[in-house]
């Protein structure tokens, strides 16, 4: 385990070198068309237009894995599920859990906080139409390899999403971890207790398309991170306001 003070100050350096990344010609030049054409309902507004680094605990025992920054989500605002409306989902879910200190997230500087979680993506920079190409997920992981190594504590990654399970595993190949035969498919609810490095947690991811039509309600969600808080070795924690017994 790394020392307490040198955890931190890893991450950071890691943070300015993926915000520097300019590695797929093909999302640069998205992300930054994007911020230089934002919708009508953020006219005026400075977008950040670069790869998003993850953020949380540095000591986080648990780390949730998403797709890609969100165009005008977090590429808008700088901090991953920030700004939209699956961000909305998941952070009250991190507020009910005891992961966050507030159920929103607005802005890098809005004061929330994580305890014992971090959260991140298979890929740093927001695509055309939210699908990375194959070569710019394999040209991103390392970044992800890297963040994750750094958090010394991770006991859990929560995949939210088939493309974040299929990063998960691809991610275990980087860090020199024994390949998982027969290769476990993802569904929501899936778990993976591998013999070395993190359980593998599944979890529909919290789009749109998913919340709206019912597929992925906040009871499921709560479920799979209570799940988290176990498999981990977190004491069961909750900020869903109880009624009277």
């Amino acid at each position: 385990m790394q020392p307490p003070d040198r955890q931190p100050r890893e991450l950071e350096a890691l943070e300015r070198r993926i915000v520097a990344c300019r590695r797929c010609p093909r999302l640069v030049a998205w992300r930054e068309r994007v911020a230089r054409e934002p919708r009508s309902a953020f006219a005026g507004e400075s977008y950040w237009g670069r790869p998003v680094p993850g953020f949380g605990d540095p000591h986080a025992a648990v780390a949730l894995l998403g797709l890609a920054p969100a165009a005008h989500g977090a590429n808008r605002t700088g901090r991953m599920f920030t700004g939209d409306r699956s961000g909305d989902f998941l952070f009250a879910a991190l507020w009910r859990a005891g992961f966050a200190s507030r159920p929103e997230s607005t802005a890098r500087d809005d004061g929330l906080r994580l305890r014992d979680a971090w959260v991140t993506a298979a890929v740093r920079c927001a695509p055309p139409a939210n699908r990375p190409a194959p070569s710019e997920r394999d040209a991103c992981l390392p970044w992800s390899a890297a963040e994750l190594r750094a958090l010394s504590r991770l006991r859990v990654i929560v995949c939210l999403g088939a493309f974040a399970w299929d990063a998960a595993l691809r991610l275990r190949r980087l860090a020199d971890l024994p390949a998982l035969r027969p290769r476990p498919g993802f569904g929501h609810g899936a778990q993976v207790l591998p013999a070395e490095g993190p359980a593998l947690l599944g979890c529909y991811h919290p789009s749109q398309q998913n919340t709206f039509t019912g597929r992925l309600t906040p009871a499921m969600l709560d479920d799979v991170l209570v799940a988290a808080r176990k498999l981990a070795g977190l004491p069961t924690t909750s900020n869903v306001p109880r009624g009277p017994a």
